[in-house]
Formats: C-alpha cells, structure tokens, sequence
C-alpha cells in the first residue's frame, strides 16, 4: 500500500530546495500573474462578476438532480447519447466499449483534466488502442511519460530548453531550436493523427443545460479539430460542470480566461450541441457525453465542504499558492493540485490517504482571494483537518501531543510550570523529525514574557 503523505514529504523537500526547479515555475508563473493582473483590470467590477459567479454555481449544487437531466433530455433530442459513470472503472469501461463497437483503432485526444483523474490513456494503451494527445503542453509531457504538472498548462515545469532537447532526442530537431520552431514540428507531426484518428476525445468546460449544449474552450484549435474530423467523438465532464443557461458563459467564459491566462476571451472557444446534423459538412457522426461521479456525489454530500465543487478549473490558486510554487504540482500524487486539488482530493480518492494535502499550507489565504468563484479554499482546509481528525485519522502521539498543548496554552501555571530550557528540550523531543532537517526549531525565551513583566514592574 502506497503511503502518500511520506512520499509527499519525500518529493516536497527535494523539490522546494531544487533551485533550478524553483528558477523555472516563478518565472513562468510570473508571467502568467503579470498577464492576468492586466487582464482583470477589464472588469468595470470584477467582485461583483465574482459573485454572481459564486451565486450561479451555489443554484447548480442545489439543484443538480434538476439539471443534469435537463441536459440529457435536450442534447439526446438532438441525437448525442448520454452515459452515466459513477466510477473511472465504469467510465473507462464504457469508452472501451463505443471504440470496440466502432472498431476503432486510434483515437486523439484535446486537453482534459477529468480523462487524467480516470487514467484513461494507460488504460487504453493496456487495451492496445493507440492514444495521442494533441495539445502541445500535454503532447510534451505524454513523450516524457510524466503526468501534467498544472491544470492549465501541464509543461509549466519545463524551460524552453528542455523542451528543445526533447524534440531532438525524438524527432531530430536542433537542440538550439526556438518555441516557434518546435511548434511547427509538432503541428507538422499531429496533423496526419486528426485526419486519421478514429475517434476523438475531450473534456468539457461547460455543460449547457437549457441547450443540451458542451462549451469547450482552448487556445491552439486542437480541440476543434479532434471534435471535427474523427467520426465518434467521446465527452467526459464531470457533473458539477453543468451550468443553468446559455448566458451564463458570458460571464464564465471572461472569468476562467483572465483568471486561467490574463486573456479576455481564449482563442478558440465552441459550443457544440450533438452529432452532425442532416445537411451539415462538418462534426462526428456520433457524439458521447460521459457524466462523470467518481467522488463528486462524496463531496456533494459534505454541506460544508461542497464549495469545492464550483471550481471552474482556472487555475489561479495554484499560481497564487506559496507552497506550490516551492514543491510543484508532481509531488501532490494527484490530479488536481494546488489549494483546490488539496480541498477535493481527500473526499474523491479518500481521506486516509490524502488527508496530510490538506495539511500542507500556510492558510495564508490568498487562494481564496484570487478565486473567481469565490471558493473559501482555506477555510475548507480547515474543515478537512477537522474531519480528518473526527474520523480517526491520525495517530496517537498527534492526539496526545496536543491535548497537552492545549492544557498548557489554557493555564498561565502550567505554562510557567517549566523554564524555558526545559521547553526548548521539549520541543527538540516532540518535533525534532516533523520539522526536517532543513529548519531549526524556535528557541522559547529563557522566562516567559508575564515572569519578566513582573520582575521589570515589581509596583504593579
């Protein structure tokens, strides 16, 4: 059995101390904050879209019964078909089967967070169907065999160079070629795949539930073109993605572009309401919208904790987040990363396992303050160490160690009762491991500040 949190504390102090690790997420997440912070000034009042955004997204949780099948019955009117999956065993299971039915061979892939959660390319790959993903940044990683590094741009953690060196020990290009150049070369290497890829695969931003519509929103055209060539194309989205009205993506659709990548609107944004209708040239024969559970309906169920499900995927908590940006998005050993990944994960992959993300932040709050949905990302921290501690996860010395504090924080006698080197001795033995060996331990002063108040004013 994995131990998750031992290896995050493994992986999370070689990277924080990875200088070169560290020189290459602040500068790229500096320019994406300089980006977004002159994009947000285009909003005449940017809390008032904020909160509306939050009001939208509290209706659709309550209402999500209500919802969902509306969505169904309106994109099924127009000939699409519905699945609904309550785990990534039942998803991947369903995908098999449409690609088997087909005879399908090869399938290309757009950029989508929710096809990482369920493990989707290892598990066709295992079934010998050929899988490409077609967005740069998820190309790149896919030839490296790593997982993305961060919900928008899943190659954050490499430099140009990097990415340079790769091409060439790949396909052959100059290790001083210029993103340009690399560009190109992979745009000449994925064109072929659109053209002859049997099915195509995505994620979805928006489910549109009075239209029955998908809203797809990307920068490099890939998704249009792996929804447009290939005869089938499969949607998996999650089901907290749905949203009331057509409308709401005017305000949606600005707010996860600036938040994501400073932008106004993103270059390529489609909507697209079901198979190729009669007399139509371009679209999939067949068209799939997979539902996806997989632990949303755990989370839904946590009346204090279910803010996490209106997160629009943007990703501005992780380039705001202190401690992502010092351990990156790898060490997580999940999906989601970052604030929002550490508020969601505990409840759809288990507490047991993934309580110590929670853990892992200064609850500085700034996650909270740049989200545009209005998440209470680090109170629901908070609430997730509590109720990792109700549910008896922890060990015995924790419980121990800080029933004791807490007496002593309560009475000014027991907190006297020791000197200050007795104190310091204390703390070396209670916390001389969790601390690391890469911080020194406060030092408690020699007398407390209520025994030197008393000595320096003996007339009071």
């Amino acid at each position: 059995m994995t131990n998750y949190a031992s290896e995050f504390l493994n992986e999370s102090a070689e990277k924080a101390f990875d200088l070169d690790h560290r020189r290459i997420i602040n500068y790229n997440i500096g320019k994406y904050d300089a980006a977004v912070e002159r994009g947000l000034l285009k909003f005449s009042n940017l809390e008032n879209s904020k909160r509306k955004a939050h009001v939208i997204k509290w209706k659709v949780m309550e209402n999500l019964d209500k919802l969902l099948p509306e969505f169904e019955a309106n994109f099924q009117r127009k000939g699409g078909k519905v699945i609904w999956a309550n785990t990534a065993e039942e998803a991947n299971a369903e995908i098999l089967n449409i690609i088997k039915k087909a005879g399908a061979k090869s399938v290309i892939k757009s950029k989508s967070m929710v096809t990482e959660e369920i493990h989707l390319n290892e598990f066709l790959e295992g079934n010998h169907i050929e899988t490409l993903e077609s967005d740069l940044g998820e190309y790149i990683v896919q030839l490296l065999g790593q997982k993305p590094y961060h919900i928008v741009t899943p190659a954050m953690h490499l430099s140009k160079e990097d990415v340079a060196k790769l091409f060439n020990e790949k396909f052959g290009t100059p290790t001083d070629a210029t993103p340009q150049q690399l560009t190109l070369k992979a745009r000449e290497l994925l064109r072929e795949k659109y053209t002859s890829a049997d099915v195509g695969i995505t994620g979805g931003n928006f489910l549109i539930a009075d239209t029955g519509s998908l809203a797809l929103t990307e920068n490099e055209g890939n998704a249009r073109l792996t929804t447009t060539f290939p005869k089938i194309h499969i949607a998996v989205v999650g089901i907290e993605k749905i949203i009331p009205s057509m409308s709401d993506l005017d305000l949606f659709w600005p707010l996860l572009s600036t938040h994501g990548t400073g932008q106004n609107l993103t270059v390529y944004n489609t909507i697209l309401g079901g198979p190729k209708q009669e007399g139509e040239t371009d679209g999939p024969e067949e068209m799939y919208v997979i539902l996806l559970d997989n632990g949303r309906t755990n989370l839904l169920a946590q009346k204090d904790q279910r803010q996490g499900l209106y997160c629009i995927r943007c990703g501005a908590c992780l380039n705001a987040c202190p401690v992502y940006k010092n351990i990156g998005g790898h060490t997580y050993e999940s999906t989601y990363s970052g604030p929002i990944g550490s508020v969601i994960t505990p409840h759809m992959q288990g507490m047991e396992d993934f309580k110590h993300l929670s853990f892992a932040s200064s609850l500085c709050g700034k996650c909270s303050e740049v989200c545009p949905v209005k998440i209470d990302i680090h109170k629901m921290l908070l609430l997730n160490r509590r109720d990792s501690v109700e549910q008896g996860f922890v060990t015995k010395k924790e419980v121990y160690t800080w029933k004791g504090w807490k007496s002593g924080m309560m009475k000014r006698k027991m907190m006297d009762m020791l000197s200050g080197s007795w104190k310091n001795r204390l703390l070396k033995f209670l916390f001389r491991k969790s601390y690391g060996t890469n911080r020194a331990i406060p030092k408690v002063a020699p007398k407390s500040f209520s025994q030197t108040w008393k000595e320096e004013n003996p007339e009071q």
